[in-house]
C-alpha cells in the first residue's frame, strides 16, 4: 500500500505520462485530475482520477481534496504539469489577449492548484511543489513574448512559494525543459532534429527526484532539462 501521495496535473499529456509512470512505479498514491470523464484518455500505473477544471478555484479545492483524502497515504507533492505554447508574432503585433491566455494556460492553474495544497502539506509536516517552467523564461525566442512571460511568472511563483513556506518544510522547484520530444511537437515541427529535443522520459526521473525525500535540501533551484537542445 502506498504511504504517500502526489497530485499530478497535466498527468494525462506528453510529458504527464512518464511523469505518472514514475511515481506509480516508485509506489506513490498518484492522482491525476482531467476535465474530461474518468475515462476519457488512459493513465498508466495505479492512478486515480479525478474531474475538476484546474482553471477553476473551486475545481483546483475539488482535485486537492481527493489527493488529500487518503489518511494512509498524505499529500506529500504537487506537480505542475499543465501548460500550453502558442506562437505568435513580435510584441507589437500581439494582442493582449494572447497574453492573458498564456497567463491563464500556464499560470493560473499551478497557483490555483498549489495555493489549495500547500495546508495540507503543511499539516502533513512538509513536502514538495515541483512547477513547470521553459528554457523561454530565461532565453527567449522571437515571436513567443506572451509564453515567455507566462513561464517566467511561473518560475518567479515557484521562488515566491520556496521563500515563504521553506520555515513550514515544503520545498518548492522548478524544471525548465527545452522542447519536450512528443508526438504533438513532432507533428507543430516535422523538419526539426528531434534527436536534440529531451524525452519525458528524461525528464521524468528529475521531476520524481525533485518531489522526493532525496531532494530535501534543494527547495527555490530551477533546473535545465534541455536535452542537447
Amino acid at each position: 500500500m502506498a504511504d504517500r501521495s502526489v497530485l499530478v496535473t497535466g498527468g494525462t499529456g506528453g510529458l504527464g505520462g512518464a511523469v505518472t509512470t514514475g511515481f506509480a512505479e516508485a509506489g506513490w498514491r498518484v492522482v491525476v485530475p482531467s476535465r474530461g470523464t474518468p475515462d476519457a484518455a488512459p493513465v498508466p500505473g495505479d492512478v486515480v482520477r479525478v474531474v475538476a477544471d484546474l482553471t477553476d478555484p473551486e475545481g483546483a479545492r475539488r482535485a486537492v481534496r481527493v489527493a488529500a483524502g487518503d489518511p494512509g497515504a498524505p499529500l506529500r507533492a504537487v506537480v505542475n504539469l499543465v501548460g500550453g505554447y502558442a506562437a505568435g508574432g513580435r510584441v507589437h503585433e500581439t494582442p493582449v489577449d494572447e497574453l492573458d491566455r498564456m497567463l491563464a494556460l500556464n499560470l493560473r492553474p499551478t497557483w490555483l492548484v498549489t495555493g489549495a495544497a500547500l495546508p495540507h502539506l503543511v499539516a502533513a509536516g512538509g513536502g514538495a511543489v515541483v512547477c513547470v517552467s521553459s528554457r523561454a523564461a530565461v532565453s527567449p525566442f522571437p515571436g513567443a513574448a506572451a509564453y515567455a512571460t507566462a513561464k517566467a511568472a511561473v518560475l518567479a511563483f515557484a521562488n515566491a512559494v520556496a521563500v515563504e513556506y521553506k520555515a513550514s518544510g515544503v520545498r518548492c522547484n522548478t524544471v525548465l525543459p527545452s522542447v519536450v520530444d512528443t508526438p504533438a511537437n513532432r507533428a507543430a515541427q516535422p523538419d526539426a532534429d528531434h534527436s536534440r529535443w529531451v524525452s519525458p522520459a528524461e525528464i521524468a526521473p528529475v521531476v520524481r527526484f525533485l518531489a522526493s525525500p532525496e531532494s530535501a535540501p534543494t527547495s527555490g533551484a530551477s533546473v535545465p532539462v534541455y536535452g542537447r537542445a
